[in-house]
């Protein structure tokens, strides 16, 4: 959705959440008595929502920007209602395919929203509910804003049980939306209409808190959501929530100042918390000044332009060989705005320097602390730019920038070799896909993707041209997260190229938001990339002595396995099915000219190819760090033993930094 800048000027400024002083004073009538409004519960959360606003640096915007929506019987006279109302001047509404995808779409336009501006999402009691659960761990999992408001069985309990809810005899007061707790940030459920006035100031302090941020739920009752109530005017007024920029602590500034300046081979890590806090600049200040290198996170990669003299690409698993030989080595990581999850850990084997200390750069103490991390517990743009002025006239030694500068250049010839493509009159590799790509887009287009082996080789090898350009969703790599949240960073940057990576297995999984992206006119590029099956688990399994089991599109064979002849699907079709413009591109020639044909359109298209197994030259080049997945100890096929063998190998290297 476009910015809708500043907000009604009737009333006076507000700060953190509160209203200004002269609204107050206004709601006062003469005699003193507090002025009402007489609405239903869901007509007032409505006009509720439509007054929020975030402000960040002197920027404000609408904090609830629209609402998503899927109707039934526990919505459809409550929310539905008061959402017409309005007539989607108050509250701008989008229809959705799949409550699942609805809250993928919603976290998709929070990314790129910055978190300041995020999506509610409505749905019935039921299976509407429970399909929100996904996307809400999806959000909570990644720290980005959305408000779900799912219908929930009666509260006054007329008939009991109602169509859709589900009976706990142990306890009459759970419902299936208590699904969402454990996915949810703040949970509350709205019995009664006056206990939606602390909710709802609750639900938007979490949203609104850079720490604390991820799913919000409020289960609303149907009969709750129609019932009608006197509510304070004042509760409807202006209100802006502050999103804040907090310091660090002035001792930990300096103990962190002094490791970096005793540290010989210092190294950042940089992750989603660098593009949340915007502090990309500050970073790059920061290794300007410092000469130290920078690593990347699936988060985090695009904070510095991929031809940066600092930017080493991507580290873990699925990293780059000079971010993962500087890892080996590193006796400092300066862990910044970053989980620190396996991927990026090499499940605890990447950091093999017995000196290597951990300095944890992070808004939230929780993951300041890991690695028994020294902390910097500070908003990362403000703490980069005072660790940079503690830290003024240090650099490190001038051999070991030309040392990494020379292993960066080495890894641009390892993708120039990657995505070149000889025989334009080829079937392309996935990589050559992504080589194809890359030479279509500018610095203003998003690439959306989440699961698969795309995840591993755009992280290794994709040549990251600004901060909004990579949005890999790899947090919990939801399949299906693709198509919705690509639709979601369009709404939320009208004019920027949108292209959603989806492989044949997230395809047919979750194809429905194409039908939205044509009915909202939105012009979303999606590549299908068809290798019929699930190729990395695929190989994850062949790795781990699984065979490559049931990974296949297959028809069953002989003897009952799925290894027979792949399965008559044709995605290209379906998707022309479902409203959007299809190219069907062959060889590398015709994919070249199709992807800027798509690229071009105003309307939304699909960019179809089936692509081949990789050889050893055009493929990806292989895992540059471990990643633990456990192999059967025990077992009588000579793959599973001989796995098995590789896995203790590996797994010996693991360590516990303490």
């Amino acid at each position: 959705m476009a910015d809708p800048g500043p907000p009604r000027p009737r009333l006076g400024p507000g700060h953190l959440g509160r209203p200004g002083p002269r609204s107050q004073a206004a709601l006062l009538p003469r005699g003193g008595c507090p002025v009402t409004r007489r609405l239903t519960v869901a007509q007032a959360l409505v006009a509720f929502l439509a007054a929020q606003f975030t402000e960040r640096d002197g920027r404000r915007r609408r904090l609830i920007a629209a609402t998503w929506g899927i109707f039934g019987h526990g919505n459809v006279a409550g929310l539905g209602q008061a959402l017409l109302e309005t007539g989607g001047k108050a509250m701008p509404f989008l229809q959705g395919r799949n409550e699942q995808a609805m809250v993928h779409a919603a976290v998709g336009y929070a990314r790129h929203s910055g978190r300041l501006s995020a999506h509610a999402v409505t749905t019935s009691i039921g299976p509407g509910a429970t399909n929100l659960v996904t996307g809400a761990a999806l959000a909570t999992v990644n720290r980005l804003p959305v408000l779900l408001l799912p219908g929930d069985a009666f509260a006054t309990r007329p008939a009991d049980p109602v169509l859709q809810q589900l009976e706990f005899p142990g306890a009459g007061d759970v419902s299936v939306n208590d699904t969402l707790r454990p996915v949810s940030r703040y949970f509350d459920r709205i019995t009664r209409p006056e206990a939606l006035v602390p909710a709802a100031l609750q639900a938007m302090r979490v949203l609104t808190d850079p720490v604390a941020t991820g799913a919000v739920t409020l289960a609303l009752p149907q009969d709750v959501q129609a019932e009608a109530y006197d509510w304070p005017e004042e509760f409807f007024a202006d209100r802006v929530w502050t999103v804040r920029r907090p310091l660090p602590d002035r001792a930990e500034l300096a103990a962190a100042a002094a490791a970096v300046r005793g540290a010989e081979r210092p190294l950042v890590i940089a992750g989603g918390g660098i593009r949340h806090s915007a502090a990309e600049s500050a970073l790059a200040a920061f290794a300007e000044a410092t000469g130290i290198p920078v690593a990347v996170t699936q988060a985090g990669k695009g904070v510095l332009a991929h031809d940066h003299p600092a930017d080493v690409g991507g580290v873990g698993h699925t990293g780059t060989a000079p971010a993962d030989d500087l890892a080996r080595t590193a006796d400092l990581v300066i862990a910044a705005g970053t989980r620190l999850t396996d991927f990026t850990t090499a499940s605890g084997t990447l950091f093999q320097n017995p000196a290597v200390r951990f300095l944890g750069l992070n808004l939230d103490p929780y993951d300041a602390h890991k690695l028994a991390a020294r902390p910097l517990v500070g908003d990362a743009r403000e703490s980069l730019d005072l660790l940079r002025a503690e830290l003024a006239g240090h650099r490190v030694a001038p051999a070991y920038v030309q040392a990494y500068g020379a292993a960066k250049a080495a890894w641009e010839r390892r993708v120039d070799a990657a995505f070149a493509a000889p025989d334009p009159d080829a079937v392309p590799t996935q990589v050559q896909v992504l080589g194809a790509l890359d030479s279509v887009v500018t610095d203003q287009d998003v690439i959306v993707n989440a699961a698969g082996s795309l995840p591993g080789d755009l992280h290794k090898l994709w040549r990251a041209r600004s901060s909004r350009q990579y949005h890999v969703e790899y947090g919990y790599s939801c399949m299906g997260y693709e198509i919705p949240g690509a639709l979601g960073a369009a709404l939320a940057e009208p004019g920027r190229p949108v292209w959603a990576l989806v492989g044949d297995g997230t395809y047919l999984m979750n194809p429905t938001e194409l039908v939205t992206a044509v009915q909202e006119r939105v012009p979303l590029k999606v590549v299908v990339l068809d290798n019929h099956g699930y190729a990395s688990i695929g190989g994850l399994s062949a790795g781990t002595g699984g065979e490559g089991f049931a990974t296949a599109y297959r028809f069953r064979g002989p003897d009952g396995a799925y290894d027979g002849d792949p399965l008559p699907l044709d995605l290209a079709a379906n998707a022309a099915s479902l409203g959007m413009a299809v190219i069907r591109a062959r060889t590398v020639r015709d994919l070249r000219e199709a992807l800027a044909e798509a690229r071009a359109a105003d309307r939304p298209t699909c960019v179809y190819v089936e692509t081949r197994t990789p050889d050893t030259v055009s493929g990806p080049p292989p895992a540059q760090a471990w990643w633990d997945v456990p192999v059967a100890e025990t077992a009588t096929r000579p793959s599973a033993a001989s796995a098995r063998e590789e896995y203790d190998r590996q797994a010996a290297q693991r360590r516990r930094h303490l």
